[in-house]
């Protein structure tokens, strides 16, 4: 059994951003980075199988924004790896959650860096900058929006609603230090946001070819593509009504409820496998067992 574990915990580290290396979850020890073990944040971050879910939800729920995906179109080889780029942001949100305060402090300054280089035009001419408060605010509030709506579906959905609402208050740190304004703290907020950002949407041909390029990705391994398949589906099935049916993704009563089945029946497996994730290390740095 342990064999099949650790075979399992190799698979899964691999698609994370710990594959990359380069921060050290496990010192100095008792820092406790931006949040610290009592945070939201962490419980809702520590989960693999609700932020994969998450994740992919909130790539697909990015495309729509004609500005975000120009940036993405311009500067990133997500066509030729997409499996990189997916590392190099969930390499973010861990380090940014569970690093020390100076590892979290320079990975921030590393993308504000990289945002100030993500300038041109989208297809349709306007002008766009990585770097655009209102970008970013974008950015945050679909992916961590996504986050909490997977955590609440797969791993707790007894989160009282002021936690949740302490979720966003907590994460809005993040959106503020890359330069976001106006950043929603609260389910009422996210919620008003979303509303008011629905006519910026749309879906086009960039939008179309994000889809392509997500589900047609080559599986990292044999073992991986079933469980790749069925995160995939998760994600579309997370997403907002009104966002499936922009990008044509609609599923049916009994597909949505064979998704929910799947994923609910796989993340326990998982959550046995990995025991040396961002967050075991993390907690690990804190004194803590890692659960």
């Amino acid at each position: 059994m342990e064999f099949i574990r650790r075979r399992i915990e190799s698979q899964v580290l691999s698609l994370t951003g710990l594959a990359i290396g380069g921060i050290d979850y496990e010192n100095p020890p008792g820092d406790p980075g931006l949040f610290g073990p009592d945070s939201v944040c962490w419980g809702v971050h520590g989960d693999f199988t609700s932020m994969l879910v998450g994740g992919i939800s909130a790539l697909l729920l990015q495309a729509l924004h004609p500005l975000a995906l120009a940036g993405v179109w311009d500067h990133s080889n997500f066509r030729e790896d997409l499996l990189g780029r997916l590392r190099r942001t969930g390499q973010f949100i861990s380090a940014t959650t569970f690093g020390s305060q100076a590892d979290a402090q320079r990975l921030i300054e590393r993308v504000r860096s990289i945002h100030l280089k993500v300038t041109g035009h989208a297809a349709d001419g306007r002008p766009y900058a990585a770097y655009d408060p209102d970008l970013l605010t974008w950015v945050h509030v679909a992916e961590v929006s996504s986050f909490i709506k997977a955590h609440l579906r797969y791993l707790n959905p007894a989160l009282p609603d002021n936690e949740q609402d302490r979720y966003y208050a907590e994460v809005a740190l993040i959106a503020e230090s890359l330069g976001a304004r106006n950043v929603p703290r609260s389910r009422e907020q996210v919620a008003n946001y979303l509303e008011a950002v629905r006519p910026q949407l749309r879906c086009d041909e960039r939008s179309r070819e994000i889809i392509r390029v997500l589900f047609s990705a080559p599986a990292p391994s044999m073992l991986a593509r079933p469980f790749g398949a069925l995160m995939m589906q998760a994600g579309v099935e997370l997403l907002p009504d009104w966002a499936s049916a922009m990008l044509g993704l609609q599923q049916g009563p009994h597909q949505r409820q064979l998704i929910r089945f799947g994923v609910r029946r796989t993340a326990p497996v998982l959550r046995w496998a990995v025991r040396s994730g961002s967050v075991h290390r993390a907690r690990r740095r804190m004194g803590l067992p890692s659960r």
